[in-house]
């Protein structure tokens, strides 16, 4: 029934993410926060020529595999492949209870391929909300979350938005 995954994906918002706890941070954003802002980035920087639309749609399921594996990090000691297998494995199980669950499971295959402008501009969202919230917990902190910014320089240059990383 869909009432009780409904509920079980809404627990991405008590699911802290795990990058930020292992940096000794505490008080941290949830799963579900860093989903609603890789959507506000993809809301706002979509190019023109791509689906705006269908953008959203994959930025809010693009994690929700999160919810029954966990926030898996490169620090987990778990290789891409097999972070990839745990959560296509999550996202089948919880989309064959969803009403529109097919086309959430195309949305995240889609993403994890990376091969449409679509999906490869919304990782470049993801990476960007992760520099940005970097920002944030380094004014608050000592502590020197610039290895954050690192990953996403690449792609932040590629798509042309470098200025939204600059100190």
């Amino acid at each position: 029934m869909p009432r009780e995954t409904f509920i079980e994906i809404l627990g991405l918002k008590d699911l802290d993410r795990a990058g930020w706890l292992r940096s000794g941070l505490t008080n941290v954003e949830s799963v579900a926060a860093h989903s609603w802002g890789v959507a506000f980035l993809a809301f706002h920087l979509c190019p023109e020529e791509l689906d705006r639309t269908r953008l959203l749609e994959m930025a809010i399921c693009h994690d929700v595999a999160e919810v029954k594996v966990g926030d898996i990090t490169p620090h987990d000691g778990i290789s891409p492949e097999e972070k990839v297998a745990m959560e296509t494995k999550a996202m089948l199980d919880i989309s064959s209870k969803l009403p529109r669950g097919q086309e959430m499971l195309e949305l995240y295959e889609e993403y994890e391929a990376g091969v449409t402008p679509e999906s490869r501009f919304l990782k470049l969202c993801d990476k960007l909300d992760m520099a940005l919230q970097s920002y944030e917990y380094q004014n608050r902190t000592d502590v020197d979350l610039s290895n954050f910014r690192k990953t996403a320089n690449r792609l932040v240059v590629e798509f042309g938005f470098p200025h939204l990383l600059r100190n």
